[in-house]
């Protein structure tokens, strides 16, 4: 076993993960994360982030922005979570993957302080994160959190400006179980006179952001009031002609499929158009046009409304609360196709009812439990489609769910692929 696999191994089995074992995992606090930013002489400050919060959107947002930026020629850090494939995605410098070399130097380096501080593994990748950020001496970060905000172990970065993408119900034994709770959490990244995007104005919760923002002198924008985009047609991509701050600047296409992309393209134009008037970072409008243009190639991102093949066409998607499922839903429902076929699988700290209860009930599902703890059991998950009235199977892992999608799949019918990050994980991984 290589030394690289030895060190994933380690942080994987030794430290409690969120992301596999759920809630075991957390940590309420930001103790942890200040102890390790003190063994690293803190690393935070040696330079400035663009901070993103919210229930869904963030990856894509944080993406997006990262690929404006290193168009614009900046060394760009980009830090974002889960990963799909391969651990290093969440470590990135102009789009390329932290070395293996360096993940194992740190974490050998720095295995024996672990021990008296007991990080969690996102802790441990976190600091990791910003430490390789300072140790490659980029221009800029961009980092999503990993959950909620205020507690996040990002939240001890020194942004230029905070992007609230939207809210909904996620995680809700951890943020709240209102609107307004989980809207306080992520709020939590709002700093002292940095200005704050807020991505969907959302009647529920825009008091708790300007009461926040209010109390700590913030300047605070909704992105639709100075971002209109108006669709326009296109085939392979999305394009819109975009007016910022009621100036036009012609139309911007981006890669990402996902209807709800047009969302998150409004809190971006938002957040560098923040970032070009602060003067530090100034980016042109071609800039603006080319990075969207190229988000896959220079960050690679997937996962996001992921066409995986044509006759039948099969598509992957990571939305997985209900907010994010809303979306998938309804370009579903705008395919053409003749049959669906619906590989599912879930995690065990989602209101499952709700989130079966919005799925399409005209479709063959093929459930499925994807290969980590915090998986519900398949059976459960069966049980449960059955009692809101969707029919299907049950199978022993995800590739087996897709391999029987595939065999009663006809040419013009269409395999989708979701309901969890780590079901589409599974699939892409191949």
């Amino acid at each position: 076993m290589s030394k690289y696999q030895q060190t994933i191994d380690f942080l994987f089995s030794q430290l409690p993960m969120f992301q596999r074992q759920g809630a075991a995992a957390y940590k309420a606090d930001l103790n942890n994360t200040l102890a390790l930013m003190e063994m690293l002489n803190q690393p935070q400050k040696a330079f400035p982030a663009v901070h993103i919060a919210g229930t869904n959107g963030k990856g894509s947002s944080a993406h997006m922005i990262s690929s404006i930026l290193q168009q614009q020629g900046y060394k760009t850090g980009l830090y974002t979570s889960p990963h799909l494939i391969d651990f290093r995605e969440r470590i990135k410098v102009n789009g390329a993957m932290i070395s293996e070399e360096a993940v194992v130097q740190f974490v050998e380096q720095y295995k024996n302080r672990f021990t008296e501080i007991q990080p969690s593994f996102f802790e441990i990748t976190f600091a990791m994160a910003l430490d390789y950020f300072r140790n490659q001496e980029v221009d800029i970060v961009v980092m999503e959190t990993g959950m909620g905000g205020r507690l996040d172990s990002s939240n001890v970065v020194e942004p230029i400006v905070c992007l609230i993408t939207n809210i909904g119900m996620d995680h809700t034994q951890f943020l709240g179980d209102t609107l307004q709770k989980i809207a306080g959490e992520k709020a939590g990244i709002i700093k002292k006179e940095i200005p704050i995007i807020i991505g969907q104005k959302q009647e529920a919760v825009e008091k708790v952001f300007q009461e926040k923002a209010l109390q700590l002198e913030a300047p605070l924008i909704f992105a639709e009031d100075i971002v209109k985009l108006v669709s326009r047609a296109s085939e392979k991509k999305q394009c819109f002609d975009v007016k910022i701050a009621s100036r036009r600047k012609g139309v911007m296409c981006i890669p990402l499929l996902g209807k709800y992309q047009k969302y998150n393209l409004q809190s971006v134009l938002a957040t560098i158009y923040q970032i070009d008037q602060q003067g530090d970072f100034p980016i042109s409008d071609e800039n603006i046009r080319k990075g969207l243009a190229c988000t896959v190639k220079s960050t690679g991102i997937q996962g996001r409304w992921q066409i995986l093949s044509e006759k039948p066409k099969i598509i992957c998607d990571t939305g997985h609360n209900e907010d994010g499922l809303s979306f998938v839903v309804k370009q579903i429902a705008a395919e053409k196709y003749q049959k669906l076929h619906f590989v599912l699988g879930m995690v065990n700290d989602k209101d499952v009812g709700k989130v079966l209860s919005m799925l399409p009930l005209k479709a063959s599902y093929y459930y499925c439990k994807a290969d980590i703890p915090r998986g519900l059991p398949v059976e459960e998950l069966e049980e449960k489609a059955k009692m809101t009235g969707l029919k299907g199977n049950a199978y022993t892992s995800v590739n087996e769910a897709l391999q029987a999608a595939r065999a009663n799949a006809k040419a013009n019918d269409l395999i989708f692929i979701g309901g969890s990050t780590f079901v589409v994980a599974e699939v892409l991984a191949g």
